[in-house]
């Protein structure tokens, strides 16, 4: 048995492909928990599991207290959380449920990127989205099966699992990092430092829904640059490197070894040239 947590923010189109892949899956979840950001928010889904809807309201995107708040309402001791645009494999539900029954660890699933018009009007099936998705550029999985993973830097929030007594043994996600960025890798460095294994799991993927995106996420500035301080501040390394090193390069921000100061502010028409093409998927 496990439960699937999901969190969503005005990506009901998003919600209801991942819905449509759970009612695919070989092995139906115990649940899904959604935690709803929207606005207005999300109507109410039937399927044939239990789905649990919770209402956060929010003007920004607290992603570490939406997590905790989805791990809290959890029914069951294991815990499958896949971000809104991320469709799962017919698979990815048993993998995990068997992954964590044979392991004490922090596990992440693949996640191959689709492009624009691959999942149009919610009409796609599952070998077509085999044939379409592209692997992540610099993550690794093994083809089947679980390979140990010791650059916990490479952890991903967008599919991974984990059990409820090693989420609580980690303390949960850290909810001094609020909104956008790091809240992630923290977890995942706090894994490591609770002795958890960080690992990959192949042949059971999910399937990231292409949406627009920013890059760097000059939406999310102050978010990133306000939690970027508050990383270095627990492990003294920078996270998020590319994207600082973005925003000095576009002066935005300076950076020592040990410091991060704001020089200005993106400004809308910033944010518009730093949008990326439809076609890129990563």
């Amino acid at each position: 048995m496990i439960s699937v947590l999901t969190l969503v923010k005005n990506r009901t189109d998003h919600l209801n492909n991942l819905v449509e892949g759970l009612r695919r899956s070989t092995v139906a979840p115990a649940e899904l928990v959604i935690v709803d950001m929207s606005d207005p928010p999300v109507p109410r889904m039937v399927a044939d599991f239990p789905i649990t809807l919770i209402r956060l309201e929010t003007d920004g995107l607290p992603l570490a207290q939406a997590r905790n708040l989805a791990a809290a309402s959890a029914g069951t001791d294991r815990l499958l959380f896949l971000d809104v645009d991320c469709i799962p494999g017919s698979d990815l539900v048993a993998a995990m449920a068997s992954a964590l029954d044979n392991q004490d660890a922090l596990i992440c699933a693949e996640v191959r990127y689709l492009a624009s018009g691959d999942t149009k009007d919610g009409d796609w099936c599952e070998v077509s989205l085999k044939a379409a998705g592209l692997p992540h550029p610099v993550r690794r999985f093994p083809a089947c099966g679980l390979a140990r993973e010791p650059n916990y830097g490479l952890f991903w929030s967008l599919a991974f699992g984990i059990s409820s007594a090693a989420f609580a043994r980690i303390g949960g996600f850290d909810e001094g990092f609020t909104g956008y960025g790091a809240e992630d890798t923290d977890f995942a460095f706090r894994a490591r430092e609770a002795c958890l294994k960080l690992l990959f799991l192949g042949g059971a993927s999910a399937y990231h829904q292409y949406h627009g995106v920013v890059d760097p996420p000059l939406q999310h500035f102050i978010d990133i640059v306000r939690n970027a301080q508050l990383f270095h501040g627990k492990w003294g390394v920078w996270p998020m490197e590319g994207w600082l090193e973005s925003f000095v390069n576009r002066g935005f921000v300076n950076r020592s070894s040990d410091a991060l100061s704001i020089i200005r502010h993106p400004s809308m028409r910033d944010v518009d040239v730093a949008t990326c093409p439809r076609h890129q998927r990563f």
